[in-house]
């Protein structure tokens, strides 16, 4: 299959182009699949030791992959211990 690539990439220059970007693309989908496996604290892997890693987030804690307008240094805890 890489043969057939590279042969066509030959014959059509602007195909690189194409196939730089979808290659980009599909290792971006990748990476951002293998944060959100192993850094969410919505999936547990190890279910003995730790059945519940969502209840051991402090209110400082950031989870999320990008936050515009929230500095979560200054929060405060809202809600009762679990």
């Amino acid at each position: 299959m890489l043969r057939q690539i590279i042969s066509q990439a030959k014959k059509h220059p602007s195909l690189i182009s194409l196939f730089i970007f979808i290659g980009a693309g599909g290792t971006g989908a990748a990476l951002y699949v293998l944060h959100l496996a192993l850094f969410n604290p919505d999936v547990n892997w190890d279910r003995k030791n730790n059945p519940e890693p969502w209840n051991k987030l402090g209110p400082n804690d950031q989870y999320k992959f990008y936050s515009v307008n929230v500095d979560y240094s200054k929060l405060k805890k809202e809600g009762p211990d679990f």
